[in-house]
Parts: C-alpha cells; structure tokens; sequence
C-alpha cells in the first residue's frame, strides 16, 4: 500500500479522536474544569509547585508519553508485517495511550499531585500500596533496562549521533534555567533551543565518539 496514503489515514483517524473522542473523554467521563485551580497554583512554592506555560507543559507531557510502549511497541509489531505497527500507534495512541496518561494526570491533580502509587494508599489501602510501589519499581527498572540495551547499542553503532544525543540534555538544563529565571523570553529561547539542537546535529558526524 503507497504509504503517503497510510500516512494520510493515521492522521485522519487521530484527527477525529481528538475532535470526538478525546472531547468525549474530558467532558464526559474526566468531566474537566477549566476554572480548577491545579496543585502547582494552589500550593506554589517556587520548589515543587511551579505554574508553568502551557506550551511547556504540553510539551513535557507529549515526551513523557514518548516511552518504551509507543517506541519499542511498535518496533516489535512490526515483525508481524506493517499493519499491526500501524494499528499500534494509531488505535493505541487515541484509545490507550491518551486516555491512560490524561487520566494519570488528572487523578494526580485532583488529589494534591499525589502520585499513582501515592493514590492507591488512600484509594485501596496501604498493603495496596506497598505492592504498587514494588511493582512500579520492578516495571520501571525494566523500562531502564531496555532503553539502556538498545540506545547504548545505537551509540556505539553510530558515534555521530553521541553528541547531539548527550548534548540535547545540557541544551534543555540551560533552557530550563533560563525560562525559570526569567532571564528571555519562551518564544526566543525555543528559537535558539532549535537552533542549538541542529547545530549539535551537524557536529556530531564532524566529532564521532
């Protein structure tokens, strides 16, 4: 199948998720607030409880999504041709994905920005949580595990890409401080961000490690 049209097909299905399906989902069953005052306003201390741009948060959230299902997932679907791959990401991200992180996020902030194993204790009980923690762990000392395997494997197969890779996250630390302090601007920070990123990009083939 010509791939520009399975391309167009992804974004058709994502683009009426979001408009029916995900509009369902906030008012319906999360039944959303935009007058909620969230635990980063009600308990700011400058430390733990920062308001942040919306943009930003988007953006975090967005690569918070980016982990070993939607990465390693549809890698390994794809042993079994390109359709399973395909319904992956495209039925996975607008029926599980979303609605399992939007609701982790809500849940988190309708409760003091307790954490999911923080929650089970007051929701189940405390033996509860105890399990949920352990196996919180145990999951997320896997996830480490795989990425570790497979993104160290891509480093030593492609030493170009060692700088722009360790050099991305000295770019966000900067970034971080900079949007933080107050010292520019969101807009011309994330101008130069980009500008910095690619520039890492065309120096890694020129300093392989």
């Amino acid at each position: 199948m010509n791939a520009i049209f399975v391309m167009l097909l992804g974004l058709a299905a994502m683009f009426l998720g979001y408009v029916f399906y995900s509009k369902f989902v906030a008012e319906k069953i999360y039944k959303l607030d935009p007058n909620f005052k969230t635990p980063a306003h009600e308990f700011e201390d400058g430390v733990d409880f920062v308001p942040t741009n919306k943009y930003v948060l988007w953006g975090h959230h967005f690569t918070s999504v980016a982990g070993a299902a939607p990465i390693i997932g549809p890698a390994i679907a794809v042993i079994w041709g390109w359709v399973p791959a395909f319904l992956w990401v495209i039925f996975g991200t607008i029926f599980f994905a979303g609605v399992h992180d939007a609701g982790a996020i809500w849940a988190s902030n309708r409760n003091k920005a307790k954490s999911m194993g923080s929650l089970t204790g007051d929701v189940v009980s405390k033996r509860a949580q105890t399990l949920f923690m352990i196996v919180i762990f145990l999951v997320l000392l896997m996830v480490n595990a795989v990425f570790a395997t497979a993104i160290s494997g891509l480093l030593i197969k492609f030493p170009s890409s060692v700088i722009p890779v360790w050099g991305a996250i000295f770019v966000a630390l900067i970034i971080g401080q900079i949007i933080f302090r107050k010292w520019m601007g969101l807009g011309t920070i994330s101008i130069l961000g980009v500008v910095a990123l690619y520039l890492l990009i065309w120096a890694g083939p020129s300093a392989p490690l």
